[in-house]
């Protein structure tokens, strides 16, 4: 089939079309965040693309920026009955456009990590994603506050070790939007480590879960599933390389169902992943 070029036109997404994007998201089993879309249009408004072919949507991707320096895909789908004419590899080449000089990191499935190679991505690291159910309520450690208790400034002072730059309205979003619970853990008058649980399309994600400890992220992981109702469905998306993280999941009887390939383009940045437990989201990084 011929492509012709003035039928598909490639531009920045409405925050509208953001809804669309996580739509295709749920569509494709990722189980996104019931408020996803608007926390991800506060990370960049002008961070999400949207292929359209006379008129109608057909791709999309995301290419938010953070800081100055790195910038992370994500949301990359084609509809089926476009795949495999071109369409996606445009909008891919514009996200990798907008994000030039950049270091770029992605979460990409582990089937397309060769297709990632060519466009310079090197492997990182694999996600795993754990499933359980939640179960009875434990006791919540004392120490336990809830994190918009604390004052932003706190927060994203301690969230910048676990990230490759700032990411402060990504943030504000994230642990403000509705169906989200947040909690830090504080140990010597000193934020310790801090967990968002949120409401998804199947059950509830924990992340970002960072913490100094493992039995800080253990104490945190237990706050944030009491509140749920018996036998709900949970997931934890765990860095691989954190054998501790990967324990706390097997503790609470979850199971592996799904991994990533997390990947950049230039260095791989100096994150502590012995303390970062859960990981945000598959799409932001």
């Amino acid at each position: 089939m011929s492509l012709h070029q003035h039928d598909y036109q490639i531009s920045v997404m409405s925050q509208d079309e953001v809804q669309t994007a996580v739509d295709w998201a749920g569509a494709e089993g990722w189980n996104p965040g019931l408020d996803d879309p608007a926390s991800f249009y506060a990370a960049d408004s002008q961070g999400f693309l949207i292929g359209k072919l006379n008129g109608q949507p057909i791709a999309s991707i995301s290419a938010v920026k953070y800081g100055n320096s790195f910038g992370f895909i994500g949301l990359y789908i084609v509809a089926e009955p476009f795949r495999h004419q071109g369409y996606g590899l445009q909008i891919w080449n514009k996200a990798l456009e907008h994000l030039l000089g950049r270091n770029i990191g992605l979460d990409g499935v582990v089937a397309q990590q060769d297709n990632y190679r060519k466009s310079g991505f090197r492997l990182a690291h694999r996600n795993i994603r754990f499933a359980g159910i939640s179960k009875q309520q434990k006791p919540v450690a004392a120490n336990i506050v809830e994190l918009t208790s604390l004052g932003m400034e706190i927060l994203l002072a301690y969230d910048a070790g676990f990230f490759p730059a700032r990411r402060d309205d990504f943030l504000k979003a994230w642990i403000n939007q509705p169906h989200t619970h947040a909690l830090g853990i504080v140990e010597n008058g000193k934020l310790a480590g801090y967990g968002v649980i949120r409401a998804c399309r199947q059950g509830y994600k924990i992340g970002p879960l960072n913490a100094e400890s493992p039995d800080l992220a253990h104490e945190l992981f237990n706050a944030l599933v009491g509140g749920l109702p018996l036998g709900a469905d949970i997931y934890l998306d765990v860095p691989e390389p954190n054998v501790q993280a990967r324990d706390l999941a097997q503790t609470h009887a979850m199971q592996p169902v799904f991994e990533t390939a997390r990947m950049y383009t230039g260095d791989f940045p100096n994150m502590a992943l012995d303390k970062i437990f859960g990981i945000t989201s598959f799409e932001l990084g």
